[in-house]
């Protein structure tokens, strides 16, 4: 659902010997169908509400200012190690870079938060679903964005917004 969408309205970066794609959305992107529930739902089915707690999750962390989403970022596991991952994110970073941009994401395993940590990103805290898996929210702030001050969501660092995020997230239980 969310490559679908993205061939359509996003950027979607593929290596050329299809070892690897990066799957990205603009916020906010104008003109852009929302994914409503009822996309979820064709795909969820049955699941339906756990895709709309970590979609609610998710969603509360993600800033309202232009950014951009890092939805998913693949290499296989074959090729992995040999700067693929590193090379998708590069070229991205060139286009963010341009304009300034942040680029928020949200992942679900420590190796995958490491790696990002690696190229610029920094962890906020994590964020919890209710037994579900621990998820990183993380924000690469471009060189120039950094040097004007904005480093975060409406101005907050990226843990001060994980911090809100978690509060937000622990009232509604």
């Amino acid at each position: 659902m969310e490559v679908d969408h993205a061939v359509d309205w996003g950027d979607v970066d593929v290596l050329l010997d299809m070892s690897g794609v990066a799957v990205w959305r603009r916020h906010p992107a104008d003109d852009t169908p929302v994914l409503s529930d009822h996309h979820l739902s064709t795909f969820t089915r049955r699941a339906l509400p756990r895709f709309q707690q970590l979609n609610a999750l998710v969603n509360s962390y993600r800033s309202d200012a232009p950014h951009h989403w890092l939805a998913w970022l693949y290499v296989a596991r074959d090729r992995r190690g040999q700067g693929r991952g590193s090379e998708l994110l590069a070229r991205h970073h060139q286009v963010v870079d341009q304009f300034g941009l942040p680029v928020d994401l949200v992942v679900t395993t420590e190796m995958a938060r490491d790696f990002l940590l690696f190229h610029g990103y920094v962890a906020g805290l994590p964020l919890h679903l209710p037994s579900g898996p621990r998820l990183w929210p993380l924000r690469r702030v471009t060189p120039r964005a950094a040097r004007s001050g904005h480093v975060g969501r409406n101005g907050e660092t990226p843990t001060a917004a994980a911090e809100a995020s978690q509060r937000r997230s622990e009232t509604a239980n």
